[in-house]
């Protein structure tokens, strides 16, 4: 029982906390300079979720040959600035993974 009620704690404030951003700002203008600066963060985020996997695979630096998440992220961005495709990225970025960690 504690586990379900925990569950649905957990939704009612996830959905509290983005519906107050709706509710409270919802109305009023955005300043350019804010929207400007707002759409800088998904890539922020994205970035600091993604490159700490990448870089820090074992939690150590890692940069060589042998990381195989680097490659598979260096193959999954060039196969993203070629196509511009999202699943298509995401295919070759696992499958180049899968692929290195079979050999």
């Amino acid at each position: 029982m504690t586990i379900w009620l925990t569950m649905l704690a957990v939704g009612v404030l996830t959905y509290a906390t983005r519906l107050s951003f709706i509710l409270l700002l919802g109305q009023r203008e955005i300043s350019p300079r804010t929207q400007q600066a707002l759409r800088f963060v998904p890539p922020a985020v994205l970035s600091a979720l993604i490159f700490p996997q990448l870089l820090l695979p074992n939690g150590t630096w890692d940069l060589s040959l042998g990381n195989e998440r680097l490659i598979a992220g260096m193959v999954a961005s060039a196969v993203a600035w070629r196509t511009k495709n999202v699943v298509a990225t995401i295919v070759a970025g696992m499958v180049t993974l899968l692929f290195l960690q079979a050999i």
